[in-house]
């Protein structure tokens, strides 16, 4: 009986060796399944625009001497207004798609005596005409 009882005792005390030695062996290798998946996934990320949108041809409709209401009507609300310096408007405007900037602009429009003096920040110059090559008279070659 001694025998048996020391027996089941050494099985149990090897199984348990056992058992514990597969579980640590297990852990080296294991990798959290929410880990690897977050890997793949990502939150939802809107897309966020912010701010006034100006294009090239509102800007080009811009003349110098413009009164303030003018440009409002042309280009919209300002962003910003310095209150310390009434005769400067900001136009600043955002796009970011899935959490990355995609077009940052900004314009700034500067008035004189309640007349538009300038434009500055993000503005292309407005494209120059061709000049048209002169006709010349039958009669001529080139």
């Amino acid at each position: 009986m001694r025998f048996i009882n020391l027996s089941l005792r050494l099985l149990s005390a090897g199984s348990a060796a056992a058992l514990s030695a597969t579980l640590l062996a297990g852990c080296g290798s294991w990798s959290n399944p929410i880990e690897r998946t977050m890997d793949h996934l990502s939150p939802y990320k809107a897309d966020i625009q912010q701010g006034n949108a100006i294009s090239q041809d509102m800007l080009a409709r811009l003349k110098p001497g413009m009164t303030p209401s003018q440009v409002r009507f042309v280009l919209g609300t300002p962003l910003l207004v310095d209150p310390f310096r009434n005769n400067r408007w900001d136009y600043v405007y955002r796009l970011e798609k899935g959490g990355r900037l995609i077009e940052s602009r900004r314009v700034t429009v500067v008035f004189e005596n309640d007349k538009l003096k300038g434009i500055e920040g993000d503005v292309v110059a407005a494209a120059k005409p061709e000049a048209k090559p002169e006709a010349k008279p039958d009669g001529e070659k080139k």
